[in-house]
């Protein structure tokens, strides 16, 4: 069995000299984590969260910490992209639900006396597209709610955005890409057409070297000495052959040769079996399985490529099938390139939401922010004063203005930092109650569309019937930890020759440097010597349990890992990978933002560890039924961790409530 990735590093005591020599004790940004604490100071709910005194402590331990990379014009405070620390689902974006799901009561919920057509609960992609597809189906006119339970809106479309020097950087503190495995439907493509997204016109320009920087650094691996036995970083992995790669690694020789094989031989591992016999063979055995039974490799080649399925399957390779590994990775599939699979229409064993299709993916396109682009052009076609208007290429450097989100005499409101804990049916629609500071409100409205995840249904909406309740229960999302980290310069990476470095032992398997790129006045950095950001991967896996209690584990880890340990983390990790080219954790970090996902991707079939069952059997397409005039959108209710997917589940939604209505 490959060796568990690396735990959190809770290091020396602060204050050490080891944690002086990391930089623990720099005055970098930590305002959000500080605001994140305040928020969540009630105290632990179910032992989920820290203590009130752990808060207090940790709160009064950074109060000074408050500085701003250097700026020419600084963002306002109230500006949340721009807040560093603990980012994502911060402590106060879950106090209250955690304490719903636990039974806790705030007495009897103040009427505001407001009133909607439709109130959604949740702004994340699906969320903020079922109030569009809403507004654009019933009435222009149509007044609507969207709560959400974060401080920024976007769900895991989530914008980091950093001014340094006076540059602005974007990141994504969540999902990247538009990308899909199946073209979009006429819904979600027409939605991006709509909102003025022209994917082609925008990566031809992404391709015109006028717009588009290209430069000769590869991707990097990093073997780190607890697992590997010496810290060792081996750049050029694209540039170099596999024999010089592999020379300056500290793997012994056989494994040296396995994973030379594995990634330059052609051999058949499963001999005489046709294409269907060994497709139906991978789909019950794990890639790491197929590693070590079949293509016979050395026990340190499962480590070398344990991480290999943590960014697109939120887990590693003993709990992803070796079918499925080869549906994403197609010809790239290492070891695979021997079987000679034919593509079909679906490989995942059936299960369209989440197939692999043969006739060709969707778009590719990654915008500065990653996903968050999208939402906020779905808030601004809602809510039109909250930021200039221009098409996307503007919008990307466009500052938003929160305090026009919320605001009465506006058709759409947008109300962050409200938690719903209760909606249900009444005789005129639904009656929705939320917990804001503190204090239970109530709205309703003729239609409630529920764009939350769906673990917390069951409890915000106990009348369900019970095969729905479990089988909202059943779909566990992926924990995912995002980490935006600033740096004075790229001068290490430069040296070192890498862009990307996997690192299979480490905390983050992923470190990635930020790509230049060009879109309307957004410019990213062209010089090594410019400030940057980095952005770093941590899916807290658990190998050797099915992918969902992997899931439920990695969430416990998540929730209970302070800010300063993975700080800790961050440091020591840069500081091994890059120390040989002169970086300097203390001093060349300047700020960190932390996005923690506890419920990160929508959940998908997993043929290692469930049933082939007809579609009306599968918890999805139960859990996502219309209950009155509640309906459910996300893309859990699509089994798709895609945008798309997102898109398409809240049109479904409004359909279905449109339809009810009309009789």
């Amino acid at each position: 069995m490959s060796r568990k990735p690396a735990a959190p590093l809770p290091g020396p005591s602060p204050g050490s000299a080891q944690d002086r020599a990391l930089g623990m004790d720099r005055s970098i940004t930590r305002r959000d984590f500080l605001h994140g604490l305040a928020a969540a100071g009630t105290g632990a709910i179910g032992g989920a969260l820290f203590s009130t005194g752990a808060v207090a402590a940790q709160g009064a331990a950074l109060a000074a910490e408050t500085s701003l990379p250097a700026t020419a014009t600084p963002p306002p405070a109230d500006y949340p992209p721009v807040w560093t620390g603990l980012r994502g689902s911060n402590d106060a974006a879950f106090t209250a639900a955690h304490a719903a799901r636990d039974g806790a009561s705030w007495g009897e919920a103040v009427d505001t006396g407001e009133t909607y057509e439709l109130i959604v609960v949740g702004a994340g992609i699906s969320g903020l597209a079922a109030a569009h597809f809403y507004r654009t189906q019933a009435t222009p006119k149509a007044r609507i709610l969207v709560l959400d339970n974060h401080d920024d809106f976007g769900g895991h479309a989530r914008r980091n955005e950093y001014h340094l020097d006076g540059r602005l950087h974007l990141l994504n503190g969540g999902t990247a890409e538009i990308d899909s495995p199946r073209p979009y439907s006429a819904v979600a493509d027409g939605l991006l057409r709509t909102l003025g997204v022209d994917v082609q016109a925008l990566v031809r320009k992404a391709a015109n070297p006028e717009f588009f920087h290209t430069d000769p650094m590869k991707r990097g691996v990093f073997l780190d000495r607890e697992t590997f036995g010496a810290d060792k970083l081996i750049a050029g992995r694209d540039g170099k052959s596999w024999v010089h790669f592999l020379e300056n690694t500290p793997l012994n020789p056989q494994a040296r040769a396995d994973i030379r094989r594995l990634e330059l031989d052609n051999e058949d591992y499963l001999p005489g079996k046709t294409s269907a016999e060994k497709k139906a063979l991978l789909s019950t055995i794990s890639y790491r399985d197929y590693l070590r039974d079949y293509a016979k490799v050395d026990p340190q080649v499962l480590d070398f490529y344990s991480s290999k399925t943590n960014g697109g399957f939120a887990v590693g390779i003993d709990a992803v099938s070796a079918l499925d590994f080869w549906g994403a990775e197609s010809n790239a599939a290492v070891g695979m390139q021997g079987l000679r699979l034919a593509h079909g229409a679906t490989d995942r064993m059936g299960y369209t939401p989440a197939g692999y299709s043969s006739t060709g993916g969707s778009y590719h396109y990654h915008f500065p922010d990653g996903n968050a682009t999208i939402a906020r052009l779905l808030v601004r076609d809602l809510i039109p004063e909250v930021a200039p208007a221009g098409g996307v290429e503007q919008l990307v450097t466009a500052r938003f203005d929160y305090s026009k989100l919320d605001r009465p005499d506006s058709a759409a409101r947008l109300r962050l930092n409200s938690t719903v804990v209760r909606a249900r049916n009444t005789d005129g629609g639904a009656a929705v109650d939320y917990v804001s500071k503190g204090q239970p409100m109530r709205v309703r409205a003729r239609h409630c569309v529920l764009a939350c995840y769906n673990m917390i249904i069951p409890y915000l909406c106990p009348e369900l019937p019970d095969a729905q309740k479990r089988a909202l229960h059943e779909l566990v999302k992926a924990p995912l930890l995002y980490t935006s980290v600033a740096i004075r310069n790229a001068r290490a990476f430069h040296q070192l020759g890498v862009r990307q470095i996997e690192a299979p032992g480490s905390y983050h398997p992923a470190v990635y440097l930020n790509a230049y790129m060009a879109i309307g006045d957004y410019r990213g950095p062209r010089s090594p010597d410019e400030p940057t950001l980095v952005f770093m991967q941590r899916t807290p896996c658990q190998p050797g349990l099915s992918e969902f209690d992997q899931n439920r584990a990695g969430r416990a880890e998540l929730l209970t890992t302070p800010f300063t340990t993975i700080e800790r983390n961050v440091r020591d990790q840069l500081g091994r990978m890059l120390g040989s080219a002169g970086f300097d954790p203390a001093r060349d970090i300047t700020g960190i933002m932390v996005n923690r996902w506890p419920h990160g991707y929508a959940p998908e079939f997993n043929s290692l560890f469930e049933p082939v069952l007809p579609l009306e059997q599968q918890p999805h397409i139960i859990g996502r039924a219309r209950f009155g005039s509640i309906a459910i959108a996300n893309s859990d209710s699509g089994r798709a961790a895609y945008t798309d997917s997102a898109i398409d589940q809240g049109h479904r939604a409004v359909q279905e409530l449109l339809e009810h209505a009309a009789g």
